[in-house]
This record gives structure tokens, sequence and C-alpha cells, in this order.
């Protein structure tokens, strides 16, 4: 158990070997180390100074949390990074979701490789101004799957703070798993000391996806993390009217066509119209309403986007070239612009 870390082979919820409740806790119970944790000497964990010098070249620090999968956390986190690469800025994206890392996919980085110098490990680099970590650089393909507990994330996010050099950067952005668990706890503590900037909190409309983001702001309250404000994504499917594809009611029959060269012909102006439908109930007042009575801020909608998938799906930023999409970048500029205003106030 050198430098305090958790022991690989510890129990759940291990409280750490410095702890002062390590091997007298509940959860040390059964634990082989339990002996050992609770005669060890105890002081503060060498490591968070490690961690702290590396911290020392970052400006700011911006996590990325979700209560609930699948509300599209990631893809903010990849676009956020792209965005704020695009305003000319150095920036940094950690990827601590062990178990279902998807920033190598979602900025086109797949088959890439972690590299050593005497500085540390090496972000890989989308374009000079964006490196990325995450496990799945590591795995030896993209299909293994990651079967750890959590002692063992905990020391790869320790080693990803410590160990990567990140030069100069003026953002650092940490994309975590849904929930509050092992990975969270670690990376506010091991940043805390360091000053995080806050979380940006991602949901979708729904009730179902509310109650656990509730957690969320609740949990960030508890460890003294500000809540920079909530993305409600996937606010409702919008695309132009001609991308809408047609299907006869009750059957497989696509009709597209049929349905486009009636509308070229008898109303044109129609095809430069948005489509829009709500896909997820906000009959309750989805988050926008949850920030009101929980007292934190708003920061806005981002509607569900084919092209946004689209380019999440290819590795490419939404807001430049021919994967620019119409529909979410200027939501995403707009939420990034009030991040960035309340980082500065």
């Amino acid at each position: 158990m050198e430098n305090g870390d958790i022991p690989e082979n510890a129990n759940e919820h291990c409280p750490g070997p410095q702890s002062e409740s390590a091997g007298k806790s509940d959860s040390c119970a059964g634990c082989p180390n339990q002996e050992a944790c609770a005669t060890a000497p105890k002081g503060p964990d060498p490591d968070l100074v490690a961690i702290a010098e590396r911290m020392s070249t970052v400006k700011h620090k911006i996590l990325v949390l979700s209560g609930k999968g699948g509300v599209g956390k990631s893809t903010f986190s990849a676009q956020l990074s792209f965005a704020l690469a695009g305003m000319d800025h150095q920036v940094g994206l950690m990827d601590i979701d062990i178990c279902g890392p998807s920033m190598p996919k979602m900025l086109g980085l797949e088959g890439h490789e972690i590299h050593q110098s005497n500085l540390g490990w090496s972000p890989v680099y989308v374009e000079e101004n964006l490196g990325v970590m995450s496990i799945g650089f590591m795995l030896p393909n993209s299909d293994e799957a990651v079967v750890w507990r959590g002692p063992r994330k905990n020391a790869l996010i320790k080693q990803f703070l410590k160990d990567v050099y990140w030069r100069d950067i003026d953002y650092l952005v940490v994309d975590a798993p849904p929930g509050t668990s092992d990975e969270h706890i670690s990376i506010v503590q091991y940043l805390q000391a360091t000053g995080i900037d806050g979380a940006i909190i991602v949901t979708t409309p729904q009730e179902v996806s509310l109650i656990d983001v509730r957690k969320e702001v609740s949990f960030c309250k508890k460890v003294g993390v500000p809540v920079l404000g909530l993305v409600e994504n996937m606010s409702g499917l919008s695309q132009p009217l001609a991308d809408v594809k047609f299907m006869e009611i009750g059957s497989s029959i696509d009709v597209t066509q049929d349905v486009i060269s009636c509308l070229r012909e008898i109303a044109p102006e129609l095809l430069n119209v948005l489509a829009c439908s709500e896909v997820f109930d906000s009959s309750g007042g989805g988050a926008e309403r949850m920030c009101r009575e929980m007292g934190v801020p708003f920061l806005g909608k981002v509607p569900l986007d084919p092209q946004l998938c689209k380019a999440a799906e290819q590795g490419k930023s939404c807001f430049e070239g021919n994967n620019k999409c119409s529909v979410s970048a200027p939501a995403l500029k707009s939420i990034i612009q009030k991040v960035l205003a309340s980082m500065t106030e």
C-alpha cells in the first residue's frame, strides 16, 4: 500500500488506508488488508502533492456530470472541447468513464495509443490545442470489457491526474460516468485542493432522468462543487422538413419522394422550415423547472439533432466544415458562452 493507494484487492467502498476509519469501518469487514490498514500510520497522501503540481499548469477545470446514463453527456463533453479549442484555447479532455470510455470514438481517435516520455504520459491529440486521455487508448481492442472494482478505477484516475503531461492549458474538461459513485468522489477529492471551477450537469427532459439529476445536484452541493448549470439535452427532435422520412400510416411503405415532390410543387417554402417533435415527455416542466426549484442555473436546451448524432459518430466537431449542425450548434454555442461568462464573474 505505497503512497496511500487503495489496494486492488480492497473491499468495495474502501475508505482508503490513510482514512481515520481505515480498518475500522463496516466496509472494512472481511478485507484482507483490514489489520494492516488499522495499524498503519496515517497522514496526507503524497500523491495529492504531485497532482497539485501537475494541475498548476491548468487554468480551469470543468466536470461534466449526469445522474442518468444515455442523456448525451459524453457528446456534450466532446463538443464542448471542440468548441473551446475552436476559440483558440488550449484544451484537455479527460475521460474517467472507466467502464464505458466514449472519447476515442467521439473525437475520431480510435486505434491511437498513449505514449510516455520523461515528462509523463502524453495525451492523444486531435489538434495541436486539443489533447485527450482515456482508458480507451489502453485497451487491446475496443470490445474489451473493463471489469474493475472501485479501488482500481480510483487508482487509474489518480494516475491520469498525476502522470499525464498536459502542458499549459486553459481548460481541462472531465467527462465522468453517470451517477455519484467512486469515480465522482475520487475526482473531486483529488482536485479539490487545486480548485474546480464547477460542474455542468446534463439531463433529458423527462422525469425519469430528472429524478437522478436531482441526486447529482445534491452530490455537488454536499462535496462543495459549484454547479455551473444544467443542460436539457435531446429537448425535442428538430430537423429540416426536407430531411424527414415519410411513411404511410400502418405500413412500411416509404412515401418520402412523393411528399417532397408535392411540397416542391405546391409549397416549396415549407422545405426550409424545421420539423419539431417532442420525443420525451416534458409536461412536468423539464430541467428548467427543476433548476428553479433547486436554485441552480439553467443553461439552455439542445434539440435532438440527427446531424449532431452523425458528427459524434464520425468523431467530428458540429461547429464547422461539412459536419456543421444548423440546428444544435447554435444552441450549444449559446450554452458554452453562458458557462464561460459565469466563470469570469
